[in-house]
């Protein structure tokens, strides 16, 4: 065993270090947030052949009131992305005829995308494979209390990871 550096104790030269109650709590958060998207993923793709990441990206797209366009700075930040691998996206969904880019107004520099009525439709055809994986993997395991309660952990939790971006 080594020594401690200058009398500190490991606690102290490692004060961040989890606890073993604060490991059995993030352990499952781990390996539900790495499985979850695959698991969406691989039901999306066998049904609609799209990748959640993508349906994401749509739906931000048609939550637009009046099926407005989105500039692609703010769905870049509505869906935690990169400019640049939201452009990837992008490109792939207009590629595709599920999205169209366009120039916002006055500046034309400024791009938007918009879902298109062929994107609308794809929407209507994965939305219940979605919806079934949704409550089948997290919504009907839970009591209504406890969705309550992840419900209101997530709350809680998310500005922080948001700010954190």
């Amino acid at each position: 065993m080594d020594a401690p550096i200058d009398g500190q104790t490991d606690a102290v030269r490692h004060p961040r270090r989890l606890d073993d109650a604060e490991m059995q709590t993030w352990l499952p958060v781990i390996r539900f947030v790495q499985l979850l998207p695959q698991v969406l993923d691989r039901a999306l793709k066998d049904e609609v052949g799209l990748n959640h990441a993508r349906y994401a990206i749509l739906i931000m797209l048609a939550g637009q009131i009046d099926g407005g366009a989105t500039t692609m700075t703010e769905l870049a930040r509505i869906a935690g992305l990169s400019r640049s691998r939201l452009s990837h996206a992008i490109d792939s969904l207009e590629e595709r005829g599920w999205v169209e880019r366009t120039s916002c107004g006055a500046d034309k520099r400024t791009l938007s995308a918009a879902l298109t009525p062929a994107g609308r439709d794809l929407l209507r055809e994965a939305a219940p494979v979605h919806v079934e994986q949704i409550r089948e993997l997290v919504l009907d395991p839970l009591t209504d209390e406890e969705r309550g309660q992840l419900a209101g952990i997530l709350t809680k939790l998310l500005p922080g990871v948001t700010a954190a971006l």
